[in-house]
Parts: structure tokens; sequence; C-alpha cells
């Protein structure tokens, strides 16, 4: 079954709670969409790792989907900084944008309406169910297929949704029983992931 080409794009349907009907309000999505960009440019070539910090490979062509060319273009922009402070950047304008590619995209229903009829908000609805559950049979396959037969975007995937902490994909006694395999997975899939769980950390403990 197809599925949503970007990693950010996994993540968000990943985050979605089918039985509330939303993301829930304790889920560090922006953070999570931020890593998955970079997590996505970094295993295409775009980005690369210069001691610690995020630079924009040379000889490559811009990324064909927008958000992740936007983020490319900010690190491109900038002078050389650690994962992390990219991770930090724009969240809010991150999960408004990655809404819209899968509004736009067919892959969600997007309806506008208030809160107590006075704050603007978005209401979500996955328009097939299936996609998200394709999703989540890939991140249990990463976790129990042989380490060299892991698709590349699936081990991000893993990293970045065990670093972001979403319980409602992987709950604490999943992260435990598969601890060793997420290691594998974290190391496969570059420098993104540890970044994004210091940035959650840190915003955990009102430090970020």
């Amino acid at each position: 079954m197809a599925v949503p080409g970007s990693l950010p794009q996994r993540v968000y349907v990943l985050a979605y709670d089918p039985g509330k009907g939303r993301i829930r309000f304790t889920t560090q999505l922006g953070a999570m969409l931020r890593a998955a960009a970079l997590a996505d440019l970094y295993a295409s070539g775009h980005l690369t790792d210069e001691n610690g910090r995020a630079v924009v490979a040379g000889g490559h062509r811009p990324s064909a989907d927008p958000f992740l060319e936007s983020v490319r273009a900010e690190i491109a922009a900038a002078k050389p900084r650690k994962w992390q402070h990219w991770v930090g950047r724009h969240q809010g304008a991150a999960t408004r944008t990655v809404r819209q590619q899968l509004g736009d995209g067919g892959w969600a229903r997007l309806q506008p309406y208030r809160i107590l009829g006075m704050f603007p908000a978005t209401r979500v609805t996955l328009r097939d169910p299936r996609v998200r559950k394709e999703i989540l049979g890939r991140v249990g396959n990463a976790l129990k297929k042989p380490i060299g037969r892991v698709d590349a975007a699936d081990a991000a995937l893993v990293a970045v949704i065990a670093a972001g902490d979403l319980g409602l994909v992987l709950d604490r006694r999943t992260r435990r029983t598969h601890k060793r395999r997420i290691h594998e997975l974290t190391e496969l899939s570059g420098p993104v992931a540890p970044a994004l769980k210091k940035s959650v950390e840190a915003a955990n403990s009102g430090g970020g």
C-alpha cells in the first residue's frame, strides 16, 4: 500500500491517535517533524555531519519536497550549527506545513474550527486508516527483521519516534523489549535522533 513519501509526513500519521481523532497534546510533534526532516535530508545525502554540526552537502540539487527543501535552505543560509539547534527551530511552522501537505496530498481531511468559539484550530482526519496501519507495520518489521534487511527510511522512522518518546507507537514496554534494536537503528540513521532526544529532554525539564 502507498504511504506518504516523506519521513515527516509518516511521523505525523503515526502521531495521530485514531481513538481520539487527534494528535495528543503531550506529543512533541514539532520537534519530531523537524528531526524527521533532518533525518530525511541526511539519508538522501542533502545534509552531512561535520564535527557534530549539520552542513549542506555540496553538489546536491534541492529536495523535491517543499518542506524538506525549506529546512535544507535554512541550513544552507546559516553557519554550521549543532543538529539540536535545527531540531528546535520553527516547530509550530513544521506542524502546520506537514499537516497541510497531508491534506493537499489527499492523505487527511482538514477541517478548520474554533476552540471555545475563539481560538482557531484544525481537526485532522485520516482518509484511509489502513495507511497508518501500513506505517505501523513497517515500524514492527524494523524491530524484528535482520538489521541488514531494514530499509533506511524505516530505521530513521523508528529512531525518530523512539527519541521523540512517541508512546502511542512505542510504549515503555516495547522500548524496553527492543532496546538493543532501537539502539542499532539509531546508530544506523545518523546523528539526528540523539539530538532530538536531547531537545525533548530539555523541553520536558523546562530548559528549552
